[in-house]
């Protein structure tokens, strides 16, 4: 920025003048031996302080964002005196029509006739014209006086009081005067007068600043403060607090100015003036032409933009400065109104580049990042096209010049903004979501916009400063080309049109490393996460290219190189060879021009193998400076070879192994071929190659091949590929083998080693590298090339030669070409597993695996077994073979070491439990060759420092996945049905029912359980026993276990019996095939305790039965003992409240008498039963009744029950129906409840019938009733065939 005048980059504040704060004047020096320096006074302190604390506020800079009320201070003497106003005083009569002394008006102005704004214009504003004026003066203060008498107190107050009066008159006399002239500027004056603190206490303080007040005529508002030496924070306050109070008055004095500028414009525009003719001016140049229109606009806009700055209104001044702009656009549109290279035309041209400047900055303080770049590169792009009609083009330095002042400058303001609080913006594209689709084109939108909507401007996209410093360095660089032209065209005395600034040219240093600041900050902000990316490091290093390179034009080529090593480093690394090309050839004018031979020499066998070649070179020319210097120079030691071996670098030939198998077997041999490609650009048929090193894997010595002149003379050059067979080569005979042939390459030619690997051991071959040898005079150099696939352009691919006349090739499409793997020799096994499908469950079910060697080897076997894990639930299954059991995984089954032709088999036993499925088995067979410890201790201290990998292990491996279904032997179906007691209750006074351990089954239920099995598998069963085992209750069968589930009160049941222990039913051993059913039953009784909660138990499953059997295999032998478990269902008995049972028997003799009994229990807890018994005979019945007709039964209590006894006599033969018997339940009448029977008792009770059960029938069953419940859900009913009476078959006797 040092380029354009400050005042008119400067950001403006209000200014304020501040006088009165004289520093201390300097001691007078003292003598050798006299006292200590005396101390400063207080109001000394407080001065120096003011003044520091004042200016500290604010600093003059191009950069200022900051709104706060702030001021800009200046340091005056009291005595400052304004610049006059006008040339002529005011009381001449002349005084209107005068101008100021800056105007163009006036003759004396450095403007005069037709200048715009000159830069003093700024800094009277800044300098010396403030819109505040702050005087800080010190208040009178009467010494204290210590009185002698007390006649002398009141003569001392009234001389106190006079000098105090005369000295405030002074002090307002000086205040008026100084009044005086800030009124005639408008500058608002304040006064601040300083006090001890002493004098702040005095109660007649207030009436002294009063008369000050009046007597100067200072404003009643902000114009007089009192200040006494306080703290440095407390004074930090004060001037806070002062700016802050005079900040409204300095507002309003840019706020007139700008009102007076406008008024001005207003009436110049109005005004109407006669200028000269534009040809008449362009005829006579040196006449006085005064200032156009458009010039006044441009000044008063200017004015008005500067006044709205100092004011701090931005977007004010933006409008006035871009109307300024835009005005003077159009003044630089015609040659007549600024004729080129004129004073004014420079002035004007500086002028448009520091509003530029502003406008640009005030965008960047709205964080309008857009705006502010679009107005940079407009101005650009529109006084580019005015210097192209002023002749200063692209073809000028200076053009270029002022193109990159243009974006220095607008480096070094980001620059300081960035330092100040301005963000760069990110312009990273925002993510978009996984699988989204792209936005469609709207209708009617062409291709081209719609792909621009898609994206941002890169010219409107603000980067960081390093950005700009870079396009200032380019553009300095094309100033330096033009600058060389037209110097060397001035020294062939063909001279361009030289412009008056060519000497100054000529004086520039156009090397300034601006590329260096670019290239700081390039890598400042790629380690800021949020702007790094791959592109700003790439730019970087090419920033570093271009820095070294102008070292290399300085002639610090030691600094030049520095710069190549470390980008030629990450260039090689990322393979950016079309950028690495033009970095070598300036690399190696450095090395020339240091003197160093063989950095020279590396560098040049690096360039050889660049395929991108210039038009411009030749493509020998390599070659002869690598023959010049091998011819020229000596090496510094004639004992070791130069070696160039640089990682990532792109070596001369393309070199690449292919092996013809991916997979060969121990001691096979594995062809090859090593295809050396020569470049086909640069020619290197004259390099003197001496030998060529080929390193093969896992052999020490590599393989030799000479160049030989004979082998030269010999090789037909009517193709372009020559072989050279090495033959066989054994890894293991460790013998030098060296071989002739013709090592010159014609460009583009191809030498082929062809050639076979035999290796007695599993090992990867794989060709290393390459060594190629150069050796002339004294001068001895090593390339190594690893053979590698072609670089990225290359139009080969990896192929295998099969014709060398013609050539043609073999595409090879593995990505492994470059390495074979020697594989032990399989060995040959056969593995067959043997089971019959499918298993049972609870079956120990055998599978056989058996192993044959049909190997001429010994063969040493074993097996893992891996159990699948299964989703099946409650699935509990094992695998166990040589009593090794895991529900998993078992490792290392051995089957020994096995002769050839010999077999051996193993017997593994899969159990599966739960239910029936695919039980999954992986069974792995591994074979090896069996190693002698001498062989095995060999191997072994070979491979001790590298790790044996997969083709080195000496086995085969067979895998199979067996499938073994599963099914349940026997099909299972229960059903349960619950039946009454018939024995008699136990008394409710007998104390047998009040003991803890009380069980009655008579008042429970008796369940007969029956249990059916299917054999449905494929397989027949033979069973050898059945048991039933009892779980949680009472059973007859073994002893009596008493079970108490948790502390609580349980129901009991008792197993009274079963089918299969009968003495003399058992039908076991027996074989079961296919389709057979078999049936087991028992009884049960379930126990009720008398606890009122019976219903609510879950009675569980009361045993189970336990079923050993054995599989009948095909050849009709057994299996081995398998046992299943069969579990009873659990039970779940029906209630009963108030039931009647009725009992006969069922057959009677004609004539004899029967008896017919009904037994009446309430099986409720709490409720008790008041019963009536009635007996409805018919005249049709077959029976003579004797006994109760009607009655009641005593009331039964909860528990109880009552028999009632009938005698028949039976009259007719055949089926006789039963007589009607009529129970009921009578309970007092509820209050709205109607009555459940047709007759209402006169005593207001009412019946509700009783069931009555024929006991000959009493049968219960509890079934599924599908789509009964809510929502269609199954529920459980009850199907009950006790209440259907039958009747009595009566027989004659």
């Amino acid at each position: 920025m040092n380029s354009y005048p400050p005042e008119l980059l400067a950001q403006l504040a209000p200014v304020m003048f501040v006088a009165g704060l004289e520093g201390p004047p300097k001691a007078p020096q003292e003598s050798e031996t006299g006292a200590a320096q005396a101390q400063l006074d207080p109001f000394q302190i407080l001065s120096i302080r003011l003044r520091e604390a004042l200016v500290s506020q604010r600093k003059v800079a191009v950069w200022q964002p900051d709104k706060s009320k702030t001021f800009q201070v200046v340091l005056v003497d009291k005595e400052v005196r304004f610049p006059p106003r006008k040339l002529v005083p005011p009381d001449d009569p002349q005084y209107t029509n005068s101008h100021s002394p800056l105007s163009p008006l006036t003759p004396s102005s450095p403007l005069y006739p037709d200048g715009l704004i000159a830069p003093i214009w700024i800094r009277k504003h800044t300098t010396l014209i403030p819109s505040v004026f702050v005087m800080f003066m010190r208040i009178f203060e009467y010494p204290p006086h210590v009185l002698r008498s007390p006649l002398e107190g009141h003569d001392s107050d009234k001389d106190r009081l006079e000098e105090e009066r005369k000295r405030d008159s002074e002090l307002a006399s000086d205040i008026a005067q100084r009044k005086k002239g800030t009124n005639e500027r408008g500058v608002k004056l304040t006064v601040v007068l300083m006090a001890s603190r002493r004098l702040l206490d005095d109660p007649a303080l207030d009436s002294r600043l009063t008369y000050i007040r009046r007597q100067s005529g200072l404003d009643s508002r902000a114009a007089l403060f009192v200040l006494s030496p306080v703290s440095t924070a407390e004074l930090h306050d004060f001037v806070r607090s002062l700016q802050q109070a005079l900040y409204e008055p300095a507002l309003e004095y840019y706020t007139v100015h700008s009102k007076r500028v406008r008024r001005k414009r207003n009436r110049h525009s109005q005004a109407t003036a006669s200028y000269p003719n534009p040809a008449v001016q362009l005829a006579n140049p040196n006449i006085s032409r005064p200032l156009r229109p458009e010039g006044w606009t441009v000044r008063y806009e200017y004015k008005m933009a500067c006044f709205a700055e100092f004011r701090g209104e931005d977007e004010v001044a933006l409008k006035h400065y871009q109307d300024a702009y835009a005005t003077l656009t159009i003044m630089f549109g015609s040659t007549a109104i600024l004729p080129p290279r004129t004073k004014r035309w420079a002035e004007a041209k500086v002028l448009a580049d520091c509003i530029n400047i502003k406008i640009v900055k005030l965008y960047l303080y709205n964080n309008e990042h857009a705006l502010a770049l679009s107005h940079h590169n407009t101005h650009i792009r529109q006084f580019g096209d005015f210097s192209r009609g002023w002749g200063i083009g692209e073809e000028t330095y200076e053009f270029w010049s002022w193109i990159a002042r243009q974006y220095r400058v607008l480096a070094e303001m980001i620059d300081q903004g960035t330092r100040s609080g301005l963000v760069i913006p990110v312009h990273q594209p925002t993510a978009s979501s996984t699988g989204a689709a792209p936005a469609p084109r709207p209708a009617g939108l062409p291709d081209l916009d719609f792909a621009r909507t898609l994206g941002i401007n890169p010219s409107h996209a603000l980067q960081h400063s390093g950005f700009y410093y870079y396009m200032a360095a380019k553009c300095t660089d094309m100033r330096r080309a033009r600058f060389q032209a037209a110097l060397e065209a001035e020294n062939n005395n063909n001279p361009i049109a030289l412009s008056p600034g060519f000497q100054n040219e000529k004086k520039v240093d156009h090397l300034s490393l601006l590329y260096t600041k670019a290239y700081e900050l390039f890598k400042k902000y790629a380690a800021t996460p949020a702007l790094a990316n791959q592109t700003t490091s790439r730019l970087t290093l090419w920033i570093a290219t271009r820095i070294a390179e102008t070292h290399y034009e300085a002639g610090k080529f030691d600094v030049a190189v520095r710069f190549f090593e470390r980008i030629a480093k990450t260039y090689r690394k990322e393979g950016w060879h079309a950028l690495l090309k033009p970095l070598l050839s300036t690399w190696y004018s450095c090395a020339q021009r240091m003197g160093d031979v063989e950095l020279s020499i590396k560098l040049l066998i690096e360039m050889m193998g660049q395929e991108d070649l210039a038009e411009s070179e030749e493509p020998n020319g390599l070659e002869e400076d690598l023959l010049a210097l091998f011819q020229s120079t000596v090496p510094s030691s004639t004992e070791a070879a130069l070696t160039f071996d640089l990682a990532g670098a792109r070596p001369i030939f393309e070199t690449d192994a292919v092996f013809w198998k991916a997979e060969v077997n121990v001691e096979e041999p594995a062809a090859f071929q090593l295809p050396i490609t020569a470049p086909t650009r640069t020619v290197i048929s004259s390099v003197p190659f001496s030998s060529l090193e080929i390193h093969i894997s896992h052999i020490s010595n590599p393989v030799i091949v000479r160049h030989s002149a004979e082998a030269q003379e010999e090789s037909t050059p009517s193709t372009s590929v020559s072989r050279v067979d090495l033959g066989i080569i054994n890894l293991e005979d460790g013998l030098q083998l060296e071989i002739a042939a013709n090592l010159r390459w014609k460009p583009g030619s191809v030498v082929l080693f062809t050639g076979a690997l035999v290796s007695r051991k599993p090992v990867t071959l794989s060709i290393k590298k390459v060594i190629f040898n150069i050796e002339q005079n004294s001068w001895k150099v090593q390339v190594p090339v690893e053979p590698r696939p072609p670089v990225l352009g290359s139009t080969s691919e990896p192929r295998w030669l099969r014709s060398q006349d013609p050539p043609r090739f073999i595409a090879v499409k593995r990505p492994d070409h470059a390495t074979t793997v020697v594989k032990p020799r399989p060995h040959l096994f056969n593995v067959s597993v043997i089971h019959h499908e499918p298993g049972f469950l609870d079956e120990d079910y055998p599978i056989v695996i058996e192993v044959v060697n049909h190997d001429d080897r010994d063969l040493e076997v074993m097996a893992d077994v891996l159990l699948q894990p299964t989703d099946i639930d409650y699935a509990i299954n094992t695998i166990s073979v040589n009593g090794e059991t895991s529900t998993g995984l078992i490792k290392d089954i051995p089957f020994g070491v096995l002769a050839p032709g010999v077999h051996a088999s193993k017997t593994l036993h899969l159990a599966s439990g739960g239910s029936g499925g695919d039980r999954l088995l992986d069974i792995s067979i591994s074979a090896n060759t069996p190693q002698s410890e001498e062989t095995s201790g060999e191997s072994s201290d070979e491979d001790e420092d590298e790790p044996a990998s997969p083709v080195q292990i000496d086995k085969t491996v067979y895998q199979e996945t067996l499938t073994v279904p599963t099914i349940a032997p026997f099909a299972v179906d229960s059903a349960v049905m619950y039946a009454r007691t018939r024995g008699e209750w136990q008394g409710l006074a007998s104390l047998d029912t009040f003991a803890e351990d009380y069980f009655d089954e008579r008042k429970g239920t008796e369940a007969l359980v029956n249990i059916k099995l299917d054999c449905t598998g494929p397989w027949g069963v033979y069973i050898e026993n059945i048991t039933l085992d009892a779980t949680v209750c009472y059973t007859s069968l073994p002893p009596a276990i008493i079970i108490d589930l948790e502390g609580k009160s349980a129901p009991e049941i008792r197993i009274m019996d079963s089918s299969v222990d009968l003495p003399d039913g058992n039908l076991f051993p027996a074989e079961y095939l296919a389709g057979d059913e078999l049936n087991l039953s028992c009884r049960v009784n379930i126990g009720v305790r008398d606890d009122g909660k019976s219903e609510e138990y879950l009675f569980p499953s009361p045993g189970r039965y336990t079923v050993s059997w054995r599989r009948i295999l095909r050849d009709g032998s057994h299996g081995s003992l398998s046992k299943t478990t069969v579990s009873l269902p659990a039970l779940n008995p029906p209630g009963d409240t108030l039931v009647a049972l009725f009992d006969i028997p069922p057959t009677a003799t004609l004539h004899v008498p029967v008896s017919m009994t009904v037994t009446i229990r309430n099986y409720h807890p709490t409720r008790s039963a008041n019963v009536t018994v009635q007996m409805e005979p018919e005249v049709t019945d077959g029976f003579i009744v004797a006994g109760l007709r009607s009655g009641r039964v005593p009331v039964l209590l909860p528990g109880g029950e009552e028999r009632l006894e009938w005698t028949l006599i039976p009259l007719e033969c055949g089926y006789q129906s039963i007589p009607r018997i009529r129970i009921l339940d009578r309970r007092k009448a509820i209050p709205g409840v109607p009555a459940t029977t047709e007759e209402v008792p006169v005593d207001g009770s009412t019946g509700e019938p009783v069931k009555l059960i024929d006991l000959r029938r009493d049968e219960r069953r509890l079934i599924q009733a599908d789509g009964q419940g809510e929502e269609g859900e199954a529920t459980i009913r009850l199907l009950e065939s006790g209440s259907n009476f039958g009747g009595v078959l009566v027989v004659p006797s």
